[in-house]
């Protein structure tokens, strides 16, 4: 193909760079539809009818269209396939439908991620079009149209999400945080409530995602008595903040879960109520605590807290000695976990960029469609989430077997009567 290159590089149809990638993607893409066709075909050429003539063969190619990808938009000219084969079941002739390419895509999934992005990050839906057409050379499938049908699809996503059953699922782990985004939510003080969990293969994802208030015990024990409706088991270990209203509502609705209380939540808490100057020594002798070699030393490690602070600041040390059970708890547990249940980071780092996506964000707008925005990143997030350490020893914790200073207890003694 031949192009008129200017001088300072650039094209009639924009850069000179933009368009050999467009180019380059267009062709790939064709090779790709070629070549699952030419499979498709290969594996029915021994279908034939009463004649000996085959009923799956090529049949030229279907229209030109338009195909949005993270590249820019390039044509494609699919293959088409004549299939003439009648599926039993219906009567009806069965059809071939790329998995590559599929008859009514107009975008890449990638461009769907960004579309929320922009939508959180105060992009108007009118506003789409020309930012995005700067960048992929094209306004194709970007209408402020689509994009508002995208965002009722989106919020159907979301209400699906959350009556999903959950009795297939277990998840032995969960952590819960309510996080303050400040997108297109009503009142000040209104967070996403987010439960996300560790199924028994050891991977991690999503629970629950509602809007509610931080420490509302009501707002919680409505989104946890949700879950266990739709078939939530119980777990056996949650981690959470101890400003939360959470407790109250775990107590309520999975009586028999133990409690975490996040390190890093805590250790900000204390130095907080500590003068700058004793905060770094402060800050250290925490680290002892959840950094330590094994329960025991733990709490030898907050007992020495408790006598370097207990002159000075008794309350401050009370903040750490009251809740001394729930922040070491984690200690119960596999030692490969421990990095994982000691704080809600999970949470935490999972919502640090939607948090810089979204912090300019306010305008007008409904909860439903903010919460089914940050539901979509959410979502494309998930797929990038690893698995815990060691993901055998988890169905372990579920099956109810005992770890000592992180270790499995293969065969207990018995007391001596």
């Amino acid at each position: 193909m031949l192009t008129v290159v200017n001088a300072d590089g650039s094209t009639p149809n924009g850069s000179l760079i933009d368009e050999i990638v467009r180019e380059g993607a267009r062709r790939m893409l064709a090779a790709a539809l070629e070549a699952e066709v030419n499979a498709y075909i290969a594996e029915l050429a021994g279908e034939r009818d009463e004649s000996g003539h085959r009923l799956v063969v090529r049949n030229g190619h279907h229209q030109p269209r338009k195909v949005t990808t993270s590249a820019g938009v390039v044509e494609v000219t699919a293959p088409r396939v004549n299939d003439k084969r009648i599926d039993e079941a219906t009567g009806e002739r069965k059809r071939f439908s790329s998995a590559i390419l599929p008859p009514w895509a107009r975008k890449s999934p990638k461009i769907s991620e960004v579309l929320p992005l922009l939508y959180l990050h105060g992009l108007s839906s009118g506003d789409f079009v020309p930012a995005l057409e700067q960048f992929l050379g094209s306004s194709a499938g970007l209408s402020p149209a689509t994009v508002t049908r995208l965002t009722a699809q989106w919020q159907a996503d979301h209400r699906a999400f959350m009556d999903r059953d959950l009795s297939a699922t277990d998840y032995v782990y969960v952590w819960a945080d309510g996080v303050h985004l400040r997108i297109r939510l009503e009142e000040a003080k209104a967070a996403v409530l987010v439960l996300m969990g560790v199924r028994a293969d050891g991977t991690k994802e999503l629970i629950a995602m509602a809007d509610g208030y931080r420490e509302s015990s009501e707002a919680w024990a409505g989104l946890l008595r949700d879950c266990a409706r739709r078939g939530m088991r119980a777990p056996v270990l949650a981690v959470g903040d101890g400003a939360l209203g959470f407790w109250n509502a775990l107590n309520e609705v999975f009586p028999y879960t133990r409690h975490q209380r996040c390190w890093v939540h805590k250790m900000a808490n204390v130095l907080d109520a500590l003068p700058k100057s004793a905060q770094p020594a402060a800050k250290r002798a925490i680290q002892e605590i959840y950094k330590a070699e094994d329960k025991e030393h733990a709490a030898r490690a907050v007992r020495a807290f408790e006598r370097a602070y207990q002159a000075k600041y008794p309350k401050v040390v009370k903040r750490v000695t009251d809740d001394k059970d729930e922040l070491l708890a984690f200690f119960d547990f596999p030692a490969e976990h421990w990095i994982h249940l000691r704080t809600t980071n999970p949470i935490e780092s999972t919502f640090a960029t939607v948090r810089l996506r979204t912090k300019v964000t306010k305008g007008a707008g409904s909860r439903g469609a903010a919460l089914a925005m940050v539901f979509k990143l959410i979502e494309s997030a998930q797929a990038r989430w690893r698995a815990v350490n060691a993901p055998h020893l988890v169905a372990l914790v579920r099956a109810g077997a005992r770890f000592e200073r992180g270790r499995l207890v293969e065969r207990p003694e018995e007391a001596v009567a």
